[in-house]
């Protein structure tokens, strides 16, 4: 399976900003050399290339939940709450508000697979404050990226301007379910 470099790129950048350079240096000694040399400098991660998902993004962010947040995934999570503030700016921000929320939950599903190869999600359900999205391929389902997905999802809904976002994982490809499901809510 592959992860775009668009996803990867937003990593380092957050350890960065939360744990300063000590921080940065600390993870990438603790990663393989592989993902080592992959995050040696700013510009070695190519946005428009495609990465192992492994080695390149699940390990360099359990690597990081180690490090920094004594192995929670509440470290995976906030990754995707700044990765979807590092994307959804500009152009893209304002094409974010201008939408409704169904039509940005739906559109949020399909960019799944501009991330993530191959991989499938599906918006089951939608109303006026709630959602129920499907995950029904992800050959390499790791919790770790399924936190860091629920965090863009719920940032970004909070981006559109959705109060009190929750993003309740009840199923998990992970833990052998047909799919990873993820209830939305918001005010």
């Amino acid at each position: 399976m592959n992860v775009k470099g668009t996803a990867l790129a937003v990593l380092p950048i957050f350890i960065e900003s939360k744990f300063g350079k000590e921080g940065i240096a600390k993870w990438l000694e603790s990663l393989n050399s592989k993902a080592a040399e992959l995050y040696k400098d700013a510009n070695s991660v190519k946005i428009n290339q495609w990465y192992p998902l492994k080695d390149s993004y699940l390990e360099p962010t359990a690597a990081m939940c180690e490090l920094f947040y004594d192995n929670d995934h509440k470290g995976a999570w906030e990754v995707g709450r700044f990765s979807a503030d590092y994307a959804l700016k500009g152009v893209y921000k304002a094409f974010v508000k201008m939408t409704s929320v169904g039509f940005f939950i739906k559109r949020a599903s399909l960019l799944m697979t501009t991330y993530y190869q191959p991989s499938a999600m599906e918006l089951k359900s939608s109303t006026f404050n709630q959602a129920v999205l499907h995950m029904t391929k992800f050959p390499e389902a790791h919790s770790l990226i399924e936190s860091r997905i629920g965090g863009w999802i719920q940032r970004s809904l909070e981006i559109h301007g959705c109060k009190e976002v929750t993003v309740e994982i009840t199923r998990s490809l992970t833990n052998g379910d047909p799919y990873t499901e993820m209830i939305l809510k918001w005010k």
